[in-house]
């Protein structure tokens, strides 16, 4: 009888519903969920109290860090009861951001009131690093929001705001702001009327040795450049600028466009799937540029196999000098290229498909007429064929002579490439390529430690703190 009581008793509460927490038999309400999210901006906004007071910058990293968090659960309701909690003396400040809400604010707003800040600290100045905390949720909830409109006033504000002030500790929030101002004005097809001030910012930046806002305005110079194709001016801007080497690996990470295999490197090795697949594409057309085959694994992983796809029929073009067939891909894909950015630099892998062509047949044919040579690369005459092999032998592509009277090419007898001093060139590159992996990974791992032990302060300051 003892049994069957008890496993009616356990059958019972297994399939009876909860609805909040138990305490002594007494179940606890659920909390609202708005009010979970504005104890965690009330915490953010202590932390940046502290990084203000202790000059201690991980507290604002750690910030930085939760507004990934912070933006999904963001809403009016949660912003107007920000603005009334914190912004109590700053009647002027507050009425500008309560314009790109989208209702009016009641005199408590819905809901039980939010008061952060009681006694006399509700009447003291905020400090700037929170108000333009605010000012930024309101800016990314604009974005997220899909106001854009809206989006580019409020970050024009902001950006305002931040010009205004020359504080160590505002730079991480700043080139947060920097951000997601550039992202307005390209949301709204703007993007080429923030480069003037993205450029003034950065020699600011520069002057100030402010590490985070350089390395974010340095990326947002290129991706604005990239964005309209101007690649010399992209060029001449990463020839002139020493990128920062205190930048995080974020930042390392967007800018290694031109070293994609450190960009891969330094991204996220179970997420951010989209970036991956960027650096990828772009990683495997600047190989093709630059006479290189990538390896064929690449090709293969789950989550690239189908973005990659046009990619791997460009490189059998490619590797075979098939010059009909590189076209075929390019008139099928070509509108793929286009939307991902790589149809100029894919274009120019045609002069690379003809080069790898007259190579093969150089190879192939100790002599060869140029008529041949003509219907074998698809070209519209033997003229262009001369003025081709021409150029690859002025190039170093292939050793052979050009009979002009007779029409025909003459290869040379191979000869020993070990003889030249293309086997240690090779070397050398290699050797290079891992002595910086192996700089690049001592870096990383002295940041990891740095992290670890600021992180294990951080929870010996705390624990001190609640001490009675």
């Amino acid at each position: 009888m003892v049994k069957n009581t008890s496993a009616d008793v356990e059958m019972k509460d297994a399939s009876s519903p909860s609805t909040g927490t138990e305490t002594n038999g007494v179940e606890e309400p659920k909390k609202d969920p708005d009010l979970l999210t504005l104890e965690d901006i009330r915490e953010h906004i202590r932390h940046i109290e502290k990084a203000v007071s202790t000059k201690e910058l991980r507290y604002m990293s750690r910030v930085i860090r939760g507004l990934v968090n912070v933006r999904r659960k963001l809403n009016h309701v949660i912003l107007r009861k920000l603005l009334q909690g914190y912004m109590v003396s700053m009647a002027t400040q507050r009425d500008e951001l309560v314009g790109f809400l989208d209702e009016p604010m009641e005199p408590n707003g819905p809901g039980t009131p939010f008061r952060p800040r009681t006694g006399k600290s509700a009447n003291t100045p905020l400090l700037p690093e929170i108000e333009l905390y605010l000012h930024l949720l309101i800016l990314i909830s604009l974005i997220d929001q899909q106001k854009y409109t809206k989006a580019v006033t409020c970050s024009e504000l902001l950006m305002k705001k931040v010009c205004q002030h020359n504080r160590r500790t505002l730079d991480m929030l700043a080139a947060r702001c920097y951000f997601y101002h550039s992202r307005a004005y390209e949301l709204t097809n703007q993007f080429d009327k923030v480069r003037s001030f993205l450029h003034a910012r950065l020699r600011t930046s520069t002057l100030r040795s402010d590490h985070e806002g350089q390395s974010v305005i340095l990326n947002l110079l290129l991706r604005n450049y990239l964005h309209y194709n101007l690649i010399e001016q992209a060029d001449k801007l990463v020839s002139k600028s020493t990128f920062p080497e205190l930048a995080t690996n974020n930042e390392w990470a967007r800018k290694d466009k031109g070293s994609t295999v450190r960009a891969l490197r330094k991204a996220p090795q179970h997420s951010a799937v989209g970036f991956k697949q960027t650096v990828h594409r772009l990683a495997i057309t600047v190989e093709l540029l630059l006479g290189d085959i990538p390896d064929r694994y690449v090709f293969r992983q789950h989550s690239l196999r189908k973005t990659l796809a046009p990619y791997f029929l460009l490189t059998q073009a490619v590797r075979a000098g098939n010059l009909a067939k590189f076209n075929e891909v390019l008139a099928t894909y070509g509108d793929k290229f286009q939307t991902e950015d790589t149809y100029t630099l894919i274009i120019r892998l045609r002069h690379n498909v003809i080069k790898t062509g007259v190579r093969m047949i150089n190879l192939s044919y100790s002599r060869i007429s140029l008529m041949d040579i003509a219907q074998k690369l698809t070209l519209d005459s033997p003229e262009d064929a001369e003025y081709i092999v021409a150029k690859a032998i002025r190039d170093g592509v292939i050793e052979a002579t050009i009979d002009h009277e007779k029409g025909f090419v003459q290869s040379k007898e191979t000869s020993d490439v070990y003889m030249t001093r293309e086997p240690m060139a090779a070397f050398h590159q290699r050797i290079s390529f891992c002595l910086d992996i192996h700089n690049h990974s001592v870096k990383d791992r002295r940041e990891r430690e740095q992290q670890e032990l600021e992180s294990a302060k951080e929870i010996a300051d705390e624990d001190f703190d609640g001490f009675p």
